[in-house]
């Protein structure tokens, strides 16, 4: 098997169980393979490190697979990972309540380029990296053996993909092609997901855990819902009691689902808002108006894809903070959350306040938030640790 060794000094990552190799800790690389192929990674000395699959075009060179020595990355190795992943999450499979979550977390699954989430009776599947799209056939063989959907969906219509001289693709596996909306269910709350078309791989599931939190705070309200999408935390707020709901999302389509997804849970008279727009600008529209809202969530679309953004980022971070806290009445609950894995906990915090002190607004935390437990955060990969969240009341 090829060799890939380091530079001196380099291997402090690989032995720290970080699963990434970057192109600038490569010394040489030792035999001839193709990329997308399994090789060994050695230190500067040629001591064994790990096993990873090798993509010269990406800048992450090498997606480490196992620390073993003696492991064969074969069949049997990917199904005893899958296995592993989907048997973590059995609290969620065993729930009647929920049947829509992730089986397969990339990374913080060990299995580096795959996303698997699981739609009611079907699989929507991401192939993210070279490595992991060479497996792709016998991937779907297993998944389609041991979880028995009706049908596998791709998804691989992501812009990363291009960083691994991957096309962006989507479209059927395995078994039957699903319909134009798939019903699931979350908490026993109903929802109609596109699963073809939609964001991600169609819903935000990483956010379950945050829509059930969000509920506490809503009796009552009136609820400005900023970057609505299809609707969801809408559906958890009128369940709770919230007064009038103004939803605001770019997308006309996205409005659409949200109101049918609140009419299926039964909320068919309520007198809330749909609102079409550039959400920044919709909020200097109100803040012009006088509005104010009891509770304001933001959950912003990702604003930072690599280091260099960070800064035009936290920028849009904090104008649209700033907005919420300039509407929000006195003692309202501000939900804010940033999907940008470049944009740490600590920045975000930051971030929010600057607009704090720029609204000219006292804001407590009385809630720190994350991604929902199906989404794992791998302790040697503090890079998958993406969602952050802060439950603020603003004074």
């Amino acid at each position: 098997m090829a060799q890939v060794i380091l530079k001196r000094g380099r291997e402090k990552p690989v032995l720290n169980r970080h699963p990434w190799i970057f192109s600038g800790a490569i010394k040489r690389i030792e035999g001839e393979v193709a990329d997308g192929e399994v090789v060994v990674v050695a230190d500067y000395r040629g001591r064994f490190l790990a096993q990873g699959y090798l993509n010269r075009r990406s800048q992450i060179t090498v997606r480490l697979l196992t620390w073993d020595e003696g492991e064969v990355i074969g069949g049997d190795f990917w199904r005893r990972r899958l296995k592993q992943a989907v048997a973590s999450r059995q609290a969620l499979a065993d729930d009647p309540s929920t049947d829509a979550c992730r089986l397969v977390n990339a990374e913080s699954d060990l299995l580096p380029g795959l996303v698997l989430d699981r739609y009611g009776d079907y699989l929507v599947a991401q192939f993210l990296t070279l490595g992991i799209e060479r497996w792709k056939v016998e991937l779907v063989s297993l998944l389609a053996d041991s979880l028995k959907p009706r049908g596998i969906y791709e998804r691989s219509d992501v812009e990363v993909r291009k960083k691994e001289g991957l096309a962006q693709v989507s479209g059927l596996l395995h078994g039957e092609e699903p319909p134009e909306l798939v019903e699931v269910t979350e908490n026993g709350r109903r929802f109609l997901v596109d699963i073809k078309t939609g964001h991600k791989t169609g819903f935000y599931l990483d956010q379950r855990e945050n829509r059930q939190k969000l509920a506490r705070y809503c009796r009552g309200k009136e609820v400005l819902n900023c970057f609505a999408y299809t609707g969801a935390f809408a559906v958890y707020a009128a369940a709770a009691g919230a007064g009038r709901i103004t939803n605001v999302e770019s997308s006309a389509e996205a409005l659409e689902l949200a109101r049918r997804n609140v009419a299926l849970n039964g909320f068919t008279d309520r007198d809330d808002e749909y609102v079409a727009g550039d959400v920044f600008q919709v909020l200097r529209g109100y803040r012009d108006q006088g509005r104010t809202f009891d509770l304001i969530i933001l959950d912003p679309p990702k604003f930072a894809y690599s280091q260099h953004q960070v800064q035009s980022a936290c920028r849009g971070y904090k104008d649209i903070n700033l907005l919420a806290m300039q509407i929000i009445a006195p003692g309202g609950i501000l939900f804010t959350f940033s999907c940008s894995g470049r944009v740490s906990p600590d920045l975000f915090q930051k971030v929010l306040f600057g607009a704090s002190v720029d609204a000219g607004r006292d804001v407590q935390i009385i809630e720190k938030l994350s991604q929902a437990s199906d989404h794992p955060i791998l302790l040697t990969f503090p890079e998958s640790e993406y969602l952050k969240g802060l439950v603020c009341r603003v004074f």
